[in-house]
């Protein structure tokens, strides 16, 4: 029995079965994204309110203007496991990203705990997003159109707000949560195809309005506010000085994740083996030079100690040119980078879940392809109605700033799975292949691995509880009706 367990913790899926159920049986994706569509859905992941927010944050406290070094730093970090998804994906072109990889490299049982571990972090996360997208969605109405929603269905039941009367009054739902998540689920339903197209159209609206605030704020920069470069070390670790650079980079990786959700729409790419590569980097790489654009504007305008504490830095660094009419348009980016990351974390998460149905690890209603659409639709439906519960009666306090411990643990099994290929499968077709192994996979493990342990214990507990309620299923019911284990 023991021996049995063991076998069954262990099973994988080869290189060669991956591949021929990507493009067999009738619940196949439809291959339609190409480089560019790849690229705009990691950008649409990356660029949201990070841009506008951990930017100030990670200067004021930790880095000075030097926060610019911070930003590269961290996107060397991601780059590491960047290679090695661009390896896997091509070698790999199979929904599912990191539990597919883990699948045929380290084992059912690692596979299963990614997976419902990604689960977590796609569903609560796009919960989180959509709550804070309807804070600016309201704030926008009310602002610059004039027109006010009514507090009660703006809040959920456990948020308070004050009447005019100074009565203290509960929320019923927040709405505008719901509405997100709902509109961007049935756009995911009807297809890829017209979802990627509405994503690139939003990413060019965001980016413009990057570009704007960037290219306006040029002209107002004062050299003085830039010195000194790196702030003296206060006396504190990783409050100035290149210890606060260091803390200011894991402040600020968080900006950066999401884009390994460009690996989940693998089996829905044309020419995978060239493309992920393309979107996976060329996303990484377009949104380093964004970040570091944009903090060198952002601490050229206001001096950095003065945003420490500061919610919205970006508006007080407009209050230093004569546009105020920016912040509107600021406000509208935050609106389109906000709608782009709950769409492709709602594409993740649905393409993860249908690799697990049809592995039979969860069952099989969830792998079902829309005859029309082409799309995992009843995954879409249940994530829908699952996510927006989440949004519209739980505040933001509760659900948790959207962590990146499960895309770490992520990276982490991808760089590992990189090394055990290579001595497994060392001939097998490689069209990109990343340099340096295994010194890059080991230097993307040990980065990830210090950013994982940096985290506070609540991350921890949550991801825990999260993982047992996993083994509590697999050992119950995916254990026993694996397609991997009933064919063996």
């Amino acid at each position: 029995m023991a021996s049995g367990l063991a076998g069954d913790l262990i099973r994988t899926k080869s290189l060669e079965r991956l591949n021929a159920d990507a493009d067999s049986g009738e619940n196949q994706l439809e291959r339609t994204l190409g480089p560019w569509s790849l690229i705009a859905l990691g950008i649409g992941a990356v660029i949201g309110a990070g841009l506008f927010s951990l930017t100030g944050i990670a200067a004021a406290e930790h880095a000075g203007p030097a926060v610019v070094i911070s930003f590269a730093i961290a996107s060397l970090a991601c780059a590491f496991a960047g290679m090695c998804y661009s390896e896997l994906a091509g070698m790999i072109p199979v929904a599912g990203s990191a539990y597919t990889y883990a699948y045929a490299t380290m084992g059912e049982f690692v596979a299963w705990i990614i997976g419902w571990d990604l689960v977590l972090e796609y569903a609560v996360g796009a919960a989180t997003v959509s709550v804070s997208w309807s804070s600016y969605v309201t704030r926008f109405l009310r602002d610059s159109l004039g027109i006010n929603l009514p507090p009660s269905l703006v809040n959920s039941p456990f948020e308070t707000y004050t009447l005019a009367d100074g009565t203290v009054a509960h929320g019923l739902v927040n709405l505008p949560a719901i509405v997100i998540i709902v509109a961007a689920s049935a756009l995911l339903m009807v297809g890829i195809r017209e979802s990627a197209r509405v994503n690139a159209v939003v990413v060019l609206i965001k980016l413009a309005v990057v570009a704007v605030v960037v290219g306006v704020g040029l002209f107002y920069i004062k050299a003085q506010n830039y010195v000194p470069f790196i702030p003296e070390n206060t006396g504190t670790f990783g409050e100035y000085g290149w210890s606060g650079i260091m803390r200011g980079a894991g402040v600020v990786f968080f900006a950066y994740v999401g884009f390994d959700a460009v690996s989940t729409a693998a089996q829905e790419a044309k020419n995978p083996q060239r493309n992920m590569m393309i979107g996976i980097l060329g996303s990484l790489a377009i949104c380093t030079v964004i970040y570091i654009a944009f903090a060198s504007v952002l601490t050229g305008l206001v001096p950095y100690a003065q945003m420490k504490g500061d919610a919205a830095p970006v508006n007080t660094a407009i209050a230093m040119t004569p546009f105020p009419w920016l912040k509107s348009l600021v406000t509208l980016g935050v609106i389109a980078g906000f709608s782009t990351v709950i769409l492709v974390l709602l594409l993740g998460q649905s393409r993860v879940f249908y690799s697990m149905s049809k592995d039979r690890l969860l069952p099989g209603f969830f792998s079902k392809i829309h005859p029309t659409w082409k799309t995992p639709y009843r995954s879409n439906l249940f994530f829908m109605v699952f996510t927006s519960a989440l949004g519209g009666f739980l505040p933001i306090s509760q659900l948790g700033h959207m962590t990146s411990i499960g895309t770490l643990l992520a990276f982490i099994l991808v760089c590992v799975g990189v090394i055990i290929l290579r001595r497994t499968q060392p001939d097998a077709r490689r069209d990109y292949r990343t340099p340096l192994v295994p010194l890059v996979p080991i230097l993307g493990i040990v980065s990830c691995f210090a950013m994982m342990v940096s985290l506070d214990g609540e991350t921890w507990l949550r991801l825990g509880v999260w993982l047992a309620i996993g083994l509590v299923i697999y050992f119950a019911w995916s254990r026993n009706h694996s397609r991997v284990g009933r064919e063996a």
